[in-house]
């Protein structure tokens, strides 16, 4: 039996860590043993630890935020419990993570080191020379990395611009469960949780699910809300989550005066019945690998209004679906959510919850199914050249 450590920083509510809690817990108990090595913390800490056939180990050193001295004991305690545990792959995800993960891994020779890019931690903020350093520790650590995996065409693009691989990346889409999303609401219960959302009966609800961080620019948010409401007022909108930025968010609520307008609702874990309870979904990211609650969103046949950014145009595909705008574009959005609850035809009378309307890659069965794969291939590459050679 092979033993496989999945490393990430932290588990807070987001595509990464709710991807890597899937994978661990759906890999094949009798093939391979797993462990989750992870930062103190997070959300969905509790949750990782009731896993079956996972077993989860804590790392305090491990924090998202860069701090060189920490980083450096977290390096030193991962290359530690590597040594100990032995695993035949180590599989990192992201950026922080993907660093000292795959180093610690090279460290005490594990054979096989896989990292996924769920998005980089090279971001558009960030200043010239702070990006062409973080490019050249990404590229410098790609000579140790054995399988490059992307959630995106966009970060595939991306990495080859950067020389971080040439021919050792996969694409595997981080995909989501589309059952939950299928199932409406009775009128009763849509009508209740729209009540708690901030929407009264008789006004229409844009929402959206994200943490309150840079990233996410809850900010953009909020200015689409000033616009949106000014030209509807019968329009409300919420921000399902929470993070950093939630301070600033309520200040711009206060100075914009939109008490009335915009709620937060903090984290919510049902968010398959908050979609249906949604007519237009936002998103106003700057910077994304591929945004998961697109996917979910857009299988709850909800009308998407989004910035272009990351893989979002691999799952906004055609004006049935959405519609895309630059990030940072407030009066594009906004517009954008305008025309359509301007419409004769209201969202309610269109969307369609409809699964088979995804496609077979989105699916979290085939992530699952292509992770098994990709460590089949790897850890037996002899067999894998002997059936190529079989099939020629």
């Amino acid at each position: 039996m092979h033993t496989i450590c999945h490393i990430i920083t932290k588990l807070e509510l987001g595509g990464a860590q709710e991807v890597a809690l899937h994978v661990v817990s759906h890999l094949d108990p009798t093939r391979y043993r797993v462990f989750l090595i992870t930062g103190p913390g997070g959300i969905l800490t509790e949750e990782a630890q009731r896993l079956p056939h996972v077993e989860v180990k804590l790392l305090p050193e491990l924090g998202r935020e860069i701090h060189p001295l920490d980083d450096l004991v977290a390096l030193v305690q991962l290359t530690k419990l590597l040594r100990r545990l032995r695993p035949s792959i180590v599989h990192t995800h992201s950026s922080k993570a993907g660093i000292l993960g795959r180093w610690a891994a090279w460290f005490v020779g594990v054979p096989v080191i896989i990292h996924t890019i769920h998005g980089y931690g090279i971001t558009p903020v960030q200043s010239p020379w702070l990006k062409y350093l973080f490019v050249m520790v990404e590229r410098i650590t790609g000579w140790i990395t054995t399988q490059w995996v992307a959630v995106s065409q966009s970060d595939i693009k991306k990495g080859l611009a950067w020389r971080l691989f040439k021919n050792n990346v996969l694409l595997v889409r981080p995909g989501i469960d589309p059952k939950p999303f299928q199932q409406g609401l009775l009128h009763a219960d849509r009508e209740r949780l729209r009540r708690e959302l901030g929407a009264e009966p008789g006004t229409s609800l844009v929402g959206t699910v994200a943490c309150l961080k840079p990233q996410k620019a809850p900010e953009d948010f909020i200015e689409v809300a000033k616009l949106v409401t000014q030209s509807l007022p019968n329009v409300r909108l919420v921000l399902v989550g929470d993070g950093e930025l939630r301070a600033k968010i309520e200040s711009m609520i206060e100075r914009h005066q939109l008490h009335d307008y915009v709620h937060l609702s903090g984290w919510r874990r049902d968010i398959p019945a908050v979609m249906h309870a949604f007519d237009i979904f936002l998103l106003t990211s700057h910077w994304e690998g591929l945004p998961r609650v697109l996917l979910e969103a857009r299988v709850a046949g909800l009308p998407i209004v989004a910035t272009q950014v990351g893989g979002a145009d691999e799952v906004v595909v055609g004006g049935a679906i959405g519609e895309l705008c630059q990030a940072g574009d407030i009066n594009g959005l906004a517009n954008a959510i305008i025309r359509i609850l301007s419409s004769p035809v209201k969202p309610s009378e269109t969307r369609r919850a409809d699964p088979s309307l995804l496609p077979c890659e989105f699916h979290i069965s085939e992530t699952v199914l292509q992770y098994e794969r990709l460590y089949d291939r790897l850890l037996n590459p002899d067999h894998d050249g002997m059936t190529q050679r079989l099939a020629a």
